[in-house]
């Protein structure tokens, strides 16, 4: 990852009122949650360590791995690939736990294949749903009970481990209720185990977030989803399919969540306005979606003025347009 830091943070840091004296490395800087938000956030954490020589350190227990911790108060900042569960807003209003939520970018969640698989370019919804709902659990198997013409071979499954966002996002949107999946696949809250295991079988599939998908694209293919009660053709995730929201049930908006009194600490005041000074570079360097700029322009005004709460009250909507997002009324 280059090093992005310009000038006192440069206009952004302006606006925020940042000065040039960069010496404040007294503490440490505490982040987990999403794998999927690892890369956009340990970038971040490396460019601002080599300015600061503050600490910063990033873990991947997954966003719900990650939650369970942040509502603790163990972590500042919570990586998160999906929304806040009511589950974690009531651990979080237990432990007094208040916090910001920053949507920082899109990601398009992919499904993969090995990069020789050679029969399949397209899959429709309700064949995810066939291969992945609980009822799939040791009866679908191979390749040829999705389609007869497909061959007639075991399919390795490769997915979201149940403490990941994407686990939970990907069975909602495809099986229609979060966390309902069959159990016996593969499953990992480290998106780089499930590249590994579909590279590694040309009859593999699997699901991750999209910037792990680009990193390995050689080795890897993307399939089209395509919708089986909507009219159109099925649609490959990119850029362009996500912001024009052809793509999906499968694409998502990222976020940070931001402990409320960890920004008492210098240090995580810094650095989380380091982060949305630079995270649409960012975005773009590890291939995700950024937001646009306008966007940006709320979230850290968001930011700024320290807006508490959630604009999702617990729910984890599908695919919401990011103004509809930062439009919203925020729930404590």
């Amino acid at each position: 990852m280059k090093v992005i830091f310009q000038g006192c943070f440069g206009a952004i840091g302006v606006a925020f009122g940042l000065s040039c004296a960069v010496g404040f490395a007294e503490g440490v800087v505490k982040i987990d949650g999403s794998s999927t938000v690892y890369p956009i956030t340990e970038g971040a954490a490396e460019d601002f360590q080599k300015e600061t020589g503050t600490k910063v350190t990033v873990g991947i227990s997954g966003t719900g791995g990650g939650f369970k911790k942040f509502t603790r108060g163990e972590t500042d900042v919570q990586n998160a690939s999906r929304p806040i569960l009511e589950s974690e807003l009531k651990a979080a209003k237990e432990s007094g736990i208040e916090y910001i939520e920053l949507p920082i970018a899109y990601d398009a969640l992919t499904v993969v294949v090995n990069a020789k698989n050679d029969w399949v370019d397209t899959i429709r919804v309700s064949e995810l749903k066939k291969i992945w709902e609980p009822a799939a659990q040791g009866k679908i198997v191979k390749w040829n009970q999705i389609r007869p013409e497909w061959p007639d071979k075991v399919i390795k499954l490769y997915g979201a481990g149940s403490d990941s966002g994407t686990f939970d996002y990907f069975t909602e949107a495809i099986n229609g209720k979060s966390k309902a999946s069959r159990g016996d696949y593969t499953a990992s809250e480290d998106d780089n185990v499930l590249v590994q295991g579909v590279e590694g079988d040309k009859y593999a599939l699997g699901y991750m977030g999209f910037a792990y998908y680009v990193a390995h694209q050689k080795r890897l293919k993307a399939l089209a989803v395509e919708w089986d009660d909507k009219k159109g053709a099925a649609v490959r995730p990119s850029e362009q399919t996500v912001l024009t929201g052809s793509y999906n049930p499968l694409s998502r908006p990222l976020f940070l969540y931001v402990n409320l009194k960890s920004l008492e600490k210098p240090e995580v005041m810094k650095f989380v306005e380091f982060y949305l000074a630079h995270v649409e570079t960012l975005a773009q360097e590890v291939k995700y979606i950024p937001l646009p700029s306008s966007a940006y322009e709320k979230v850290r005004d968001r930011f700024k003025k320290k807006k508490k709460g959630t604009a999702f009250a617990g729910h984890g909507d599908m695919a919401v347009p990011i103004d509809e997002i930062l439009s919203r009324p925020l729930v404590p």
